[in-house]
């Protein structure tokens, strides 16, 4: 890596690094117990540091998430969207980076084209860190990974079942696996399945990661079920998605095929009906309350990391 330390996504890094940024957004969320959204962290190690957030398409967890956690940390925040900018219009994304490097210390972003980011971060003299991007949203699931070792314990060794669209979050869930040395089972229809790049980095790194399209399959003696919505941003042809993934819903019928302790977890906004059943994400083996407050204390731990603070 370079001197900057951009976090853009978990192939990136090794297990250690990961490992710290988990431990210290654990430590961060037993210190805040008891104290109110508002009141700054004891030690506010971000303390006169200024994160920009730049968004190009709607957002909740993500945008509140960033905000809350580095006025937590200390800090201060920006929040922008590409109507308000020249990014990618009558300016570079190169220049972009080199002007916001003057102005502030750290930027998120939030864009669904993966090269601009990679763009950005190349030309930044200040970590960039990818708020979710078409390929991957390793903010996400560092939540997730932090969610269920708190339900669950150690990850590694688990086995994790995948079951709907191979997307994004999916990608950083195969990265996570191989990284962090668990189980995962991709059940996706053929249509739909990992992009052949992620499939190779797999097999280069020998990950166990088991590409499936079947979901019962897939989540036989699985410790935890993660999903997706159908249609996300940027899909098309919706009709014709909800008709391949109608048979990876994740249901009652689904979790029972798992191992009897299984969790479920969903990024959210979750699409009800359509690839979660109200009785699994309402029921008592739903984490995704849990997963959503999480983006807070491992987006926490990400910017303390990439400011060279952990």
């Amino acid at each position: 890596m370079s001197a900057v330390r951009h976090f853009i996504d978990l192939s990136d890094h090794d297990s250690a690094t990961l490992t710290a940024i988990l431990n210290e957004a654990k430590r961060r969320k037993e210190a805040r117990k008891g104290l109110p959204k508002g009141v700054p962290d004891a030690d506010k190690p971000l303390e006169g540091r200024i994160l920009a957030m730049i968004f190009d398409k709607q957002s909740t967890r993500t945008r509140i998430s960033f905000d809350v956690g580095m006025r937590q940390l200390g800090g201060t925040t920006i929040m922008l969207t590409g109507a308000q900018m020249q990014l990618a219009r009558e300016e570079t994304i190169a220049d972009t980076a080199r002007v916001l490097s003057r102005y502030v210390d750290i930027v998120m972003i939030r864009l669904l084209d993966h090269e601009m980011v990679l763009d950005l971060a190349a030309n930044a003299d200040m970590p960039v860190i990818n708020g979710l991007t078409k390929l991957s949203h390793p903010c996400q699931v560092i939540a997730d990974l932090m969610t269920f070792e708190e339900k669950k314990g150690p990850i590694k060794g688990r086995t994790i079942a995948w079951s709907g669209d191979a997307n994004n979050v999916c990608t950083s869930w195969i990265h996570a696996a191989v990284k962090m040395g668990f189980t995962l089972n991709v059940a996706a229809p053929p249509e739909l399945q990992v992009r052949p790049p992620v499939k190779e980095w797999v097999k280069a790194h020998k990950g166990k990661v088991h590409f499936m399209t079947n979901a019962e399959e897939a989540v036989a003696g699985a410790d935890c079920i993660v999903s997706d919505a159908w249609v996300s941003m940027g899909d098309e042809d919706a009709t014709k998605r909800h008709n391949l993934l109608k048979p990876f819903q994740v249901n009652s019928r689904l979790m029972a095929a798992a191992g009897k302790d299984a969790i479920f977890m969903h990024c959210l906004p979750a699409h009800r009906g359509e690839e979660v059943t109200d009785d699994v994400i309402d029921g008592p083996q739903t984490a995704v309350w849990d997963e959503a407050e999480n983006r807070l204390h491992a987006q926490k731990a990400i910017m303390q990391w990439c400011l060279g603070k952990l």
